[in-house]
């Protein structure tokens, strides 16, 4: 992180609010020294915590950024992700779903993607699936799902096909890291997506109403084992 570049970006939003670094400090449960120390550059030591709280102080929102080999990362978190994409596009396709990936949309100027868009023909039951191989903000990945699904009679229409009933999924890749930060929003995921796996399963081999649901699911490589790919991993030395 650019320290000297935050510091004076919080300082700018500091002073624009005409707040004194002690109304900051008290708004973001810090030290006026920590805010000094932040706007001077020196975030040395300085959690993550203490600098997103700041920046909410001043209606900011701090980033971490990571980069590595230019575009390598990405190129890394688009492979697990369409990896997790290919396990669910199989399980559909075996249940006899119909399948379509990374359907883009413009509806009366709202513009997107669906990671999957799935028909069951003979209901004509429309699934709109978003897959996470991370547990990022949930009230963002919520809304974006909620609006998925409302323009989903259009996208279908997009791709000819019937639709008659809308369902929504959220799949996640399986790890402890996935599952305890959607735990620590239990009450929130529970009443948005109360269906769970047996649940979700059930109703892909015989599609009947609606669904909500959210589906661990593991990753796994290309011969087929599991592994995991987010999350919490030990990485051990090789034996001479």
């Amino acid at each position: 992180m650019d320290g000297l570049r935050i510091g004076r970006q919080l300082r700018a939003l500091r002073l624009r609010a005409d707040k004194r670094q002690r109304d900051v400090s008290a708004d973001a449960r810090v030290s006026r020294q920590l805010i000094a120390k932040v706007e001077g550059g020196a975030i040395d030591g300085v959690t993550i915590g203490s600098l997103t709280r700041i920046g909410t102080a001043l209606g900011a929102t701090v980033d971490i950024l990571v980069r590595w080999h230019g575009e390598g990362l990405d190129r890394l978190l688009d492979a697990a992700h369409a990896a997790l994409v290919e396990i669910v596009v199989r399980i559909l396709q075996a249940y006899g779903w119909e399948t379509a990936v990374e359907v883009s949309f413009n509806v009366r100027g709202e513009r997107g993607s669906v990671d999957i868009c799935a028909l069951y023909r003979q209901t004509a039951t429309v699934l709109i699936i978003e897959v996470k191989t991370v547990v990022p903000d949930s009230g963002s990945m919520l809304a974006t799902l909620d609006r998925k699904v409302r323009l989903a009679p259009d996208v279908a229409r997009s791709l000819g096909w019937p639709c008659t009933t809308v369902a929504r999924l959220l799949v996640i890749g399986d790890s402890s890291t996935t599952r305890r930060r959607v735990a620590l929003l239990g009450a929130t995921f529970a009443a948005v997506l109360p269906d769970r796996a047996v649940a979700i399963r059930r109703w892909l081999r015989q599609p009947s109403g609606t669904i909500a649901g959210l589906w661990f699911l593991p990753f796994a490589t290309a011969g087929g084992r599991r592994r995991g790919v987010t999350g919490r991993q030990r990485v051990r030395r090789r034996g001479t």
